[in-house]
Parts: structure tokens; sequence; C-alpha cells
């Protein structure tokens, strides 16, 4: 390029940049740039790992602040796999003063709603907030670490989220490891009203490479409705 257009282009990007940063210019830039977890549904189900999604550390999924509160779920299942099933779940605030999940209450509803006596409880673990140990019937234990994370809000009213989490089923003979991709896209309807799908690919262990293809996939819908406090 001869040296007078690199200095014309130079010039151009700066003011670009400039008139961006100061929310006067257009915003093809951005726009250009795809949502990593849109262009992750569009490729649903022939879903493969490695996954965009970073690794959380010891940081907790935060939602949007309408999230808030107790709400009734119903899930309707959309692949056939599974009956349509009813919950409750929380979200609160944590001592930063984020929105999370009460991942042991929500869990414990979502587990019992699917296995019934089945499970016998979840505990958190106190040091980390992504992983938790569930206590199955027939003397089996299910470990679940969250292991890869990204959220974005494409508009005020919806909100993206995909984990990605290590499952290890302990229990009479080897155990079984396997992982679990579930990305859901919420919208609020309203103060009282969430809706929201839901896409999960399954994987085999990290054993067997890290590089895995999807070799169950489901799809299901949501719908909470918020209960008096």
């Amino acid at each position: 390029m001869p040296p007078l257009q690199r200095r014309s282009t130079g010039l151009l990007l700066t003011v670009v940049l400039v008139l961006t940063l100061l929310g006067l210019g257009p915003t093809p830039l951005q726009a250009a740039i795809p949502d990593p977890l849109e262009q992750r549904l569009d490729q649903w189900p022939a879903w493969s790992l490695p996954a965009p999604l970073p690794r959380p550390g010891n940081h907790d999924l935060n939602y949007p602040a309408w999230f808030e509160g107790t709400w009734h779920v119903s899930s309707h299942d959309l692949s056939g796999q599974q009956a349509d099933i009813s919950y409750t779940v929380r979200f609160q605030r944590n001592g930063q003063g984020a929105v999370v999940g009460d991942r042991a209450f929500n869990a414990s509803a979502i587990g019992r709603a699917l296995l019934g006596d089945g499970l016998l409880s979840v505990q958190n673990d106190p040091l980390n907030p992504n992983r938790q140990l569930a206590l199955l019937a027939g003397d089996q234990q299910l470990e679940s670490t969250v292991v890869g994370r990204r959220t974005s809000a494409t508009r005020g009213d919806t909100f993206l989220a995909d984990e990605l989490a290590l499952q290890v089923l302990h229990g009479p003979g080897e155990p079984r490891v396997s992982r679990v991709e579930t990305l859901s896209r919420y919208r609020q309807l309203n103060p009282g009203q969430i809706t929201a799908e839901q896409w999960q690919g399954s994987y085999g262990s990290p054993a067997e490479g890290l590089q895995a293809r999807s070799r169950r996939s489901w799809q299901g819908t949501l719908n909470l409705e918020r209960l008096a406090n």
C-alpha cells in the first residue's frame, strides 16, 4: 500500500474510533461482530467441543435484575425425551449485590421433578459456587462442575447464557464421566413473566479427547411465573 494511502486509512480509522467512543458515529463496526452465543445457537444440534466458553473460575452466573424473586416454572420438552415438568426456582442477591440462582434449591427442585425419590439431596461446594454434589438413590453421587460459561444481553429484555458442566457419576463400578452444555435464551415479557428456550448437547469424557462432537441433543421451553413474596 502506498504511504499516502496508508496514512489516509489510518486517519479514517482514528476518526471512526473517536466518533464511536463519543456516541456520534455509526455502529456498523460493533454490529459486524456476531454474538458468540447466537453463532453457537445457529450451529445446534451439530455442536462440538471446544466451545467458545471461558472458564468461570470461582465466579457464579449473574442474571439480569429482573430475575430476582421466586418463580413457578413449567418446562416443556420439545425433543420427546421426557415428560413435561413443573417446579419452583428462586434467584437472589449475593454478597456483591449480583442476582444469582439459588443453585442447591433450584437443582433440588428440578431433580425431584425429574427423578422423584431417586434424588436424596443436593449440596453446594462452599468454596466454589460452580460445583455441586447430588446424592442419589442406589448409593450414587453425581458431582457437577461448571467448567465453561458465557453470557450476553442482546437487548434489555433478552438474556443468553451458555454453560458447560463436567459431570462425574460415582457409584458401584468405575465412575462415569460426561460433559453437558446448556444454552438458554430468556425473554422478559413483563415483570411477572419470563419465557425461555433451551438447547442442550451431551459429550463424552475429556479422557476421550478435548475435541468432541455432541452425542445427544435436547431442546425445550420454559415459562416462569413470578410467585408472591
